[in-house]
């Protein structure tokens, strides 16, 4: 039914959708209160425009916002509900003996059809919105029995009589909509109880007994009237059309006098379209293959007896200490609340003993090092476990997870060490091939970064040798000339020998090398070790 009034809201067009739509915006606005409290006096009159004294005089016996305002801040107040479309400046002609009384009750004011209504609906939720609304059980065997003497009116013969008929399915919709309205509202009241985990044993009891008594009296109730009010509407229903036609012709309503205003809709009271018979129909039967509301019903009072054994387990739990602490999260949030920022911290260390850390909650993956400087805003997302998250549990559950299998991440690692060791043996023979022929030959990439490998290792042996017998000239600077390294597994030296007044160059894919008075010599092992042999240069 509230989908059929938001299908006919909008097929009058967006502009007049988001007209209603801002009529709402004085219950959001910075003085909230002071609208409502205007609102309310014009709601307490019907058909009557009032001025700014008018409104100021009825303000001064209330205790609201609204009678600290003075002329000037209740016109502008009056002023904007009227640009909002919750008021309407009225037309009726002013009768002043001054001018000064004229410019007083010039302007004046009336209230608007959705402004009266928004502010009706408005004030029954200020009122009751946190109450237990007690479910209207007994007004379902009157809508049976409605339907019922309806079904006997339109079998007699001759049919029914349109005005009497007119009366019953009036009825007949009124208790409807007050048991449905009124069902709504208790499993409303009732899921957003069950969502609380920290019931404490008397108020566990307490909604257990609501759970066990009074709604399992309401589905009873339900469950015995559906079936009989489902088969009468089935044999009303070939008979409404032809009804409802009847009743339109004896007793058009409202609809007959507005047919010359083609801008004025219509609504109708509940019963005398179609439409509103499918939605009675579609509350006791499935017509769409989508579940009636009564199973809706069953499934809802399912859903809350679930809730309420979560609860009992969770208050058996807390015999072993493993307990919800909503209440002293919600203790210590306001204590944070109510903190200087001085306190605050101390509050944050005294509670969580962080001294001063920017990060609270589960620790992030081992991988994603997070700075310390780093904000919670801009940090990364830590993902909190569902039983910890919904039901303050850090415990275990379910079976422990099987051992991963890395062997095929071992078979990847070795498959890329090979790789890389194929890779370093075939520049370790470019290197070797192109020895003494270095000015001519252009190196690949691995080869030359090969080459600056063992030439950085060839020069920090020299270093090493700095201060030993013979490692050191006269002026104080390590010598250079005869500088080696070798690569045991690729089967190279590199040796470094000083030639003074020459240049060598080496060319790669990735530039050149120049290299100042010095000659660089790359020899496989076994050939350097024969080498040194033969001129007796040791090689340790």
């Amino acid at each position: 039914m509230a989908e059929q009034g938001l299908e006919s809201a909008q097929g009058v067009g967006g502009g007049e959708v988001w007209k209603r739509l801002n009529t709402y915006s004085y219950l959001s606005a910075p003085e909230r209160l002071e609208y409502v409290g205007i609102m309310r006096v014009f709601c307490m009159t019907l058909l009557t425009d009032l001025s700014v004294p008018d409104v100021l005089a009825k303000l001064e016996g209330t205790a609201g916002a609204a009678a600290g305002l003075d002329a000037e801040q209740l016109a502008a107040r009056l002023e904007q509900l009227t640009g909002w479309g919750n008021l309407l400046r009225s037309s009726h002609t002013v009768t002043a003996s001054s001018i000064r009384e004229y410019q007083r009750a010039r302007s004046r004011y009336q209230l608007s059809k959705i402004g009266e209504r928004i502010q009706r609906d408005a004030d029954e939720v200020l009122a009751g919105a946190d109450a237990a609304r007690e479910v209207s059980s007994e007004l379902l065997a009157l809508v049976e029995r409605g339907l019922r003497e309806l079904t006997e009116l339109v079998q007699r013969p001759g049919g029914a009589n349109p005005q009497e008929a007119l009366e019953r399915i009036s009825t007949l919709f009124v208790q409807f909509t007050e048991f449905a309205d009124s069902i709504r509202d208790f499993y409303a009241y009732l899921g957003q109880v069950l969502a609380r985990y920290d019931l404490d044993s008397a108020e566990y009891h307490g909604f257990k007994d609501l759970l066990l008594d009074y709604v399992e009296a309401i589905t009873e109730e339900v469950s015995f009237r559906a079936p009989r009010i489902a088969s009468t509407l089935d044999v009303l229903w070939p008979e409404l059309p032809a009804l409802l036609a009847r009743i339109d012709a004896a007793s058009g309503g409202l609809s007959v006098a507005v047919e010359g205003l083609p801008d004025t809709r219509v609504q109708r009271s509940r019963g005398r379209e179609l439409t509103d018979w499918e939605g009675l129909r579609g509350w006791f039967t499935d017509v769409d293959g989508q579940g009636s509301q009564v199973d809706q019903l069953r499934d809802a009072t399912m859903r809350a007896l679930q809730s309420l054994l979560a609860n009992a387990k969770r208050m058996l739990r807390s015999a072993s200490g493993e307990m919800s602490r909503r209440n002293d999260l919600l203790k210590l949030a306001r204590w944070f609340d109510q903190a200087t920022p001085e306190d605050a911290h101390d509050i944050a260390v005294a509670a969580f003993g962080l001294y001063g850390a920017r990060h609270l909650g589960v620790p992030p993956e081992v991988d994603e090092a997070v700075p310390a400087h780093t904000s919670w805003w801009t940090g990364p997302v830590v993902e909190v476990p569902v039983a910890l998250r919904e039901r303050g549990s850090r415990a275990q559950r379910g079976r422990t997870s099987s051992v991963e299998d890395h062997a095929e991440q071992k078979q990847l690692l070795q498959r890329e060490a090979r790789e890389r060791a194929t890779a370093r043996q075939a520049a370790a023979d470019e290197l070797r091939g192109a020895s003494g022929n270095f000015a001519r030959a252009r190196l690949t990439s691995p080869a030359l970064a090969l080459l600056l490998e063992l030439l950085a290792g060839a020069l920090g042996n020299a270093q090493l040798l700095r201060g030993q017998e013979g490692g050191t000239r006269a002026d104080g600077a390590f010598e250079i000339d005869g500088a080696w390294t070798e690569e045991a597994e690729l089967g190279i030296r590199l040796t470094v020998r000083r030639t003074p007044h020459s240049s060598t160059v080496l060319h790669s894919v990735d530039g050149d090398l120049s290299l100042e008075e010095l000659d660089v010599t790359v020899e496989g092992l076994l050939d350097a070790v024969q080498g040194a042999a033969r001129t007796g240069v040791s090689t340790s």
